[in-house]
């Protein structure tokens, strides 16, 4: 299921053992993230590159698009 949550949301879910995955490119992943996240590049996001996040706790996919 697909849903948008706030700062708040995520910090909860966080709490409570959610997996982040941030989408950006490694260059800006490199720049700053998001602590404790996973850097999964959108364009290289596929079935092999998701397979190691752990299907039992929820995932909370982020992408800053500053343009």
């Amino acid at each position: 299921m697909i849903q948008r949550i706030g700062v708040d949301q995520v910090q909860k879910m966080k709490d409570h053992g959610a997996q982040i995955v941030e989408v950006l490119g490694r260059k800006e992943y490199a720049n700053e993230h998001i602590p404790d996240a996973i850097n999964i590049p959108l364009l290289q996001m596929n079935q092999s590159s998701v397979a190691g996040l752990d299907k039992n706790r929820p995932v909370i996919v982020y992408c800053w698009d500053y343009q």
